[in-house]
């Protein structure tokens, strides 16, 4: 009986389960060369089908019900590695992989059908359901690091004392860890923690900082790179066609037209996380397009994005970039709607080859999902909001709060970057960068400015000297104030100039401004708001010859008044005297005849009122403490419309007249034929008034090339009062000149632009000015008219000329008989362009 029980005994203990031991396994996988996370790597058991996908940062955790003695871990272009598993119940194993040749095995080809085009085809059917842009409304809160190294130091680079004090720095703070390495010496770091919010129909985006900490050598407190820190900045949507990047449209792995942009093979079936899906290799059937390389895994029931590994192809035509890299993890898609839930996005900037480098790393953590809570509107009319004490964070905030763990390289790497800017060197530095990038160079509480305009010459003034300010939100956040004197030293006139600006409210960006202004213009340029907002412009048109270009001294005196009356919608009301007092020949009669001997004037007084519309609605504007302004690319048009009422004998006022204007400008991604821009204008003046106070069209005699003129027509050869135009200039980027084998290597880029102009001058404006000047009898220069169709031009280029330079040449197809017309040119530019 005893045998019996025995046996018995034995058999049921052969036959339940036993209490299985549950283990845990975590740790991270590296690059063994540079410490850098290897994103979703793969993560197995050898001999079984156990394994999992490590996520962006390189992070894993395995858990297991039954004992095991080995893991290996292994990604594309890496060697794998196996370590040994111990017996504890939770442990951590750290894998180092070192890059190698990949050896694949034979594959047999079929004559079948790609069996990732199926997978493709069902992702593009159901898309829709898939996209967060189906959603109505969603939001998370986000984390975002930014760190930027300067990679690849040459030897006399390394040598420069500033460098020095760096790497010194950093040794002294490693505390027996690595330090920086002389190849790579990080410069800046910031780490911001915001709620990210997004309403789709219609498109509104607000984000809200809620803290903010820089380190190193970034940009100032309160600019607006500062601003341009956070989530709002880094959303990549693959489902949609095209991927704006760095200004540049990349289309997308899962485009409408992915057949004929990428060429696709399935690797493997995985698990990430809880849901099965397949790996597919990427790769752009011309490596020159702008498109991605990489690897996608698609789910195999929903057919959803789970996550990319994508890196632009290596002979892409982009300048300076390289190195663009993006690993992003997405939502489940139990939950709904894909959202980005870790991204991390690697950029190389290498202007030379063989000299130093610049690399960025952004790594965004989002979190606390919430899909189709809608808000009202008005909610979005802030689209980037800042807390008062978003900068005010304690010194181990992050510490507490960040969301991932750093690296020891990385802690100390923060920890010099907090100190840096105590270096006198690097003081010098970033004066010197706030000098290049501002214009400016800020001296207390004042920048003094702008640099470029300091110094001029030109054939009326001779020698011109300006010295100029502003004050900084150090002296007040709520009022700017601008101001210059100069002295042209052959026509010996003090010019001086002042404007004043209050912020009244800053929610719908109220602002009241004055300005004073006593100081040399020209015809062609009245008007002209650019030129005051940019001093490369502004100081250009003052050098040189302008005497042909009708100089006058211009007063002016006004008050101004703007307010966003919705988010996107611009009011503003200026009223304004002007006073010109033209430095050349001129002269127009002021009483109802109009013949010779007839009175005449040559001084113009007005006062004005205009009344400015401007309507943007995709607009992302960044404020920064008593200014801001628009960042990014915009898909739907920008529209301006201005009134302007000029009030005769008020104030001395010469003249009652009324102008219209319109302005529409829209930039418009052509899919293959690359990105378009158009600039649509017209304008009406139903009264009579001498040509100054007209529309002069902008020409342009000089050998550069100029966007906003018609670049053959000469200067004051048109004017009108009445006028349609449409100038169009298409960037093929890559089209054509990437398929013909011996210019593939030049990455050169192909445009083409047309202008077309239509206008009028009414008899009333035509006999407002003598043939002859009243008091020396010379002819006075006059204009002429579009009186015999419209005005036209087109060009053809090549952009990308040693990535600086472009060359248009330009056919005039009307008014060619005119006398000193050009009927063909060649203009040259340079532009920065990626």
């Amino acid at each position: 009986m005893k045998n019996i029980y025995a046996l018995l005994f034995l058999l049921l203990s052969l036959a339940l389960p036993s209490q299985a031991q549950r283990i845990v396994i975590l740790g991270r996988i590296t690059e063994a060369a540079t410490g850098q996370p290897v994103p979703f790597a793969s993560l197995f058991v050898p001999g079984t089908t156990i394994g999992l996908t490590a996520d962006a940062e390189g992070r894993y955790q395995l858990s297991l019900t039954q004992p095991i003695d080995t893991l290996a871990a292994s990604a594309l272009g890496f060697v794998a590695l196996k370590k040994a598993v111990g017996s504890q119940a939770q442990q951590t194993i750290n894998f180092a992989l070192r890059s190698g040749a990949v050896t694949l095995n034979e594959v047999v080809v079929r004559p079948t059908e790609n069996p990732a085009y199926v997978i493709l085809r069902r992702v593009q059917a159901r898309k829709a359901q898939n996209d967060k842009r189906g959603l109505k409304a969603f939001e998370y809160d986000s984390y975002n690091r930014i760190q930027t190294t300067i990679t690849d130091l040459p030897g006399r680079l390394a040598k420069r004392k500033v460098v020095r004090d760096m790497l010194a720095l950093s040794d002294s703070m490693s505390k027996g860890n690595t330090g920086i390495s002389t190849k790579a010496l990080p410069i800046f770091a910031s780490e911001v923690l915001s709620r990210f919010y997004v309403q789709n129909h219609p498109i509104r985006k607000r984000e809200e900082i809620k803290r903010r900490q820089m380190r190193g050598l970034g940009p100032r407190e309160g600019s607006v790179a500062s601003q341009i820190l956070g989530s709002s900045f880094q959303d990549y949507n693959f489902y949609t066609n095209w991927l704006p990047i760095m200004g540049k449209d990349f289309i997308s792995p899962i485009a409408d037209g992915w057949k004929l942009a990428y060429e696709y093979e399935l690797e493997d079936s995985v698990f990430v996380g809880q849901d099965w899906c397949y790996r597919l290799a990427v790769k752009p059937r011309r490596p020159q397009d702008l498109a991605f390389t990489g690897t996608l895994w698609i789910t195999a029931d929903t057919y959803a994005l789970r996550k990319v590994e994508l890196a632009k192809s290596p002979e892409a035509n982009i300048n300076f970039v390289s190195d663009l890299r993006i690993y992003q993890e997405l939502t489940p898609p139990g939950q709904g709607p894909a959202l980005p839930e870790r991204v991390r996005v690697v950029v190389g900037v290498k202007p030379v080859d063989n000299q130093a480098g610049m690399q960025v790393q952004f790594v965004t953590i989002n979190s606390n999902f919430e899909r189709n809570h809608e808000r009202d509107l008005a909610f979005y009319d802030n689209a980037l909001e800042t807390a008062p004490n978003a900068n005010l964070v304690p010194k181990d905030f992050f510490d507490k709060n960040r969301p991932d763990s750093l690296s020891a390289e990385d802690q100390t790497t923060l920890a010099v970057l907090d100190s840096v800017r105590e270096l006198p060197s690097v003081r010098s530095i970033l004066d010197l960068a706030d000098i290049v990038v501002n214009g400016y160079k800020r001296v207390g509480r004042f920048d003094l400015g702008p640099i470029l305009s300091t110094y001029g010459f030109n054939d009326i003034e001779g020698h011109r000297l300006r010295f100029g300010f502003r004050t900084t939100p150090e002296l007040s956040r709520d009022w700017l104030i601008r101001a210059y004197a100069a002295y042209g030293f052959r026509d010996g006139r003090l010019k001086y100039a002042a404007r004043v600006s209050r912020i009244i409210e800053r929610q719908h960006w109220t602002v009241l401004g004055a300005e004073y202004r006593h100081d040399l213009d020209q015809v062609a340029l009245l008007d002209n708001e650019f030129g005051q907002e940019n001093p490369l412009f502004d100081a250009a048109a003052r050098i040189g010859r302008i005497r042909g270009s009708r100089p006058l001294m211009r007063d002016i005196s006004g008050l101004s008044l703007q307010t966003d009356i919705i988010r996107g919608f611009t009011q503003k009301i200026i009223v304004r005297h002007q006073r010109f007092t033209p430095l050349y020949n001129f002269a127009y009669y002021n009483t109802e005849q109009r013949a010779p001997g007839a009175p005449t004037a040559a001084n113009i007084t007005l006062s004005e009122l205009i009344l400015e519309s401007r309507y943007a609605h995709d607009e992302m504007m960044v404020e920064t403490d008593n200014r801001r302004r628009a960042i990014g690319l915009m898909r739907w048009p920008v529209f301006v419309f201005r009134y302007t009422l000029g009030a005769n004998h008020l104030l001395g006022s010469d003249f009652k007249y009324q102008k219209f204007s319109f302005i529409t400008t829209q930039s418009i991604q052509m899919g293959l034929l690359g990105r378009a821009d158009y600039r649509f204008e017209a304008g009406y003046i139903p009264s009579t008034v001498p040509y100054p106070i007209l529309k002069t069209h902008m020409g342009n005699q000089s050998p550069f090339y100029n966007g906003a003129a018609f670049n053959l027509m000469r200067y004051f050869e048109f004017v009108s009062d009445r006028y349609v135009s449409l100038r169009v200039e298409d960037h093929f980027e890559g089209l054509l000149l990437n398929s013909v084998p011996l210019l593939r290597k030049l990455n050169w880029r192909l445009l083409a632009s047309g202008n077309v102009l239509f206008g009028g001058v009414s008899e009333a404006n035509r006999n407002l000015t003598p043939p002859k000047h009243p008091d020396t009898g010379e002819p006075q220069p006059s204009f002429q008219a579009l009186d015999h169709g419209p005005y036209a031009e087109v060009g053809y280029g090549v952009e990308n000329i040693f990535k600086v330079a472009r060359v248009d040449f330009l056919h005039r197809l009307t008014y060619r008989n005119n006398p000193e017309a050009r009927n063909f040119g060649v203009k040259l530019s340079l532009q920065f362009k990626l």
